[in-house]
């Protein structure tokens, strides 16, 4: 067993290792060290090469498959799920030279939660030291805290055996980190390729955390909605925090593929930079990232030599939850585009965003959605801090029903409108107590040209559902 995933890396290790070799600041002979900027650019050279289009069709080819990773997982508290869950909270937890957070982080996982969203969800806890007396004393404390959600089936915590790893000596220095850096980050990366393997088949979702993490109120209420709005669109990472391996989200389906990714390449580099890689080799190049960010990380000391670790998400917000619903849609636009700041980013939640040429009378950027909704509030955030005068300075906001097939796309053949832009700015309130139709359109429609360019920063709709998410 212990040489199953030792074939598979024979299989597809060199190919893959092609493609990340030229990422790799390898020391030379000498034992140099880079500079800054002689890293930086040695960074942007490998990403190009990374990302080219052979090496992602090697990828593609080469890692499409599904096999776990052979290891007979001990269960350390809780049983196996009788039914697929919609989410898994995966984290991984070794013991500290400092400070212990783990509880705080399960507590806030449960605590922020409802009992209909705990139902949906499993959180698996992988407690990953080699030292089984310090893993059976967090066991022994986390059953007493949490005893009711491990008998309910909401917490499962299990270990990876040390006789599944592989070696962790003589390991590649790269990057010049000492050799107990180099250990620590190594087994880390096997760590959470256990811990993948493990949750590939409990839920349709996984979110990965850290053991030192605060939840906002009803995450899993707010990422379902963020879920609903990227219906029918590919991604293979989303992510609600833009700290470390903290709120990543994937389809269960990708974690065997990411598992043996971890696995193949666990000496090479630390895991968020393989998260990064494995992303964009399966083409997703752009993060995709949604604010108020959704966890928070709170631990000071790092889990490494006990150093300090202050980082902090400043787009965390608790008690935030009027995350907008943003619909699925298409998008059409008469304006003219710049670069790759195409359209569906002002609809996408995140930091990126929409930019366009200067706007003439009669311009229009128009959202159709895929089926007529119950619109309750509109808010649309033209410019940006860098860029006040990119601004819609004259425009008006309408919303449309009858949808039809046109020569531009589709579009709707009845507006009504809803009001103008105020400076840049529009946001409107119960909707739906104004309009007594369904929404199939909704037009930002510009009224008087402008010199300056545009940019829509952010579309954001709230609709009202006939049944809770």
């Amino acid at each position: 067993m212990r040489c199953y995933w030792k074939r598979s890396v024979m299989v597809v290790g060199f190919f893959l290792f092609v493609c990340l070799f030229m990422f790799l600041f390898m020391n030379n002979e000498e034992g140099s060290i880079l500079e800054e900027e002689e890293r930086r650019l040695a960074k942007e050279i490998a990403v190009q090469q990374l990302y080219s289009e052979r090496n992602v069709q090697n990828f593609r080819e080469l890692i499409n498959f599904s096999a776990p990773i052979n290891v007979t997982y001990q269960y350390l508290a809780g049983y196996p799920l009788l039914k697929k869950k919609y989410l898994t909270v995966g984290l991984s937890s070794v013991k500290r030279k400092r400070g212990n957070y783990l509880f705080e982080t399960l507590k806030s996982i449960f605590d922020q939660s409802t009992n209909e969203e705990l139902t949906e969800m499993v959180v698996v806890v992988h407690l990953a030291d080699f030292d089984m007396a310090w893993n059976a004393q967090i066991v022994q404390q986390v059953s007493r805290k949490f005893a009711h959600h491990i008998i309910s089936g909401h917490l499962v915590i299990i270990h990876a055996p040390q006789m599944y790893y592989p070696s962790l000596k003589g390991l590649k220095r790269n990057y010049n980190d000492p050799a107990d850096r180099v250990t620590f980050r190594s087994k880390q990366n096997v760590d959470y390729a256990f811990l993948l393997n493990f949750c590939a088949n409990l839920s349709e979702y996984y979110l990965m955390l850290e053991d030192d993490v605060q939840c906002a109120r009803s995450f899993l209420t707010a990422i379902k909605k963020v879920l609903a709005s990227k219906e029918g669109s590919y991604w293979v990472t989303l992510e609600f925090s833009k700290l470390g391996y903290i709120g990543k989200l994937y389809h269960s389906t990708d974690l065997p593929r990411l598992a043996h990714f971890l696995l193949m390449f666990y000496q090479e580099m630390p895991c968020d930079w393989l998260l990064i890689h494995f992303r964009g080799l399966l083409t997703q190049k752009d993060v995709i990232r949604f604010k108020p960010s959704l966890f928070q990380h709170i631990g000071y000391y790092s889990s490494f030599r006990g150093t300090e670790n202050r980082l902090k998400d400043d787009d965390f917000e608790e008690d935030f939850f009027d995350i907008p619903d943003n619909p699925p849609a298409t998008i059409y636009t008469s304006l003219k585009v710049f670069e790759n700041y195409d359209p569906s980013k002002a609809y996408s939640n995140g930091d990126a965003y929409f930019w366009g040429k200067s706007p003439s009378a009669g311009d229009y950027f128009s959202i159709v959605f895929m089926k007529p909704m119950n619109v309750t509030r509109i808010h649309v955030v033209t410019g940006s801090e860098d860029r006040h005068n990119d601004i819609l300075h004259s425009g008006i906001l309408e919303v449309g029903k009858n949808p039809k097939i046109t020569q531009k796309g589709k579009d709707c053949s009845d507006y009504v409108k809803l009001n103008e832009f105020q400076k840049g700015l529009f946001d409107k309130k119960d909707i739906n107590t104004i309009i007594d139709f369904s929404v199939d359109c909704v037009r930002i429609s510009i009224t008087n040209s402008q010199k300056d360019w545009i940019i829509i920063r952010s579309i954001s709709i709230w609709v009202k559902h006939n049944n809770p998410l």
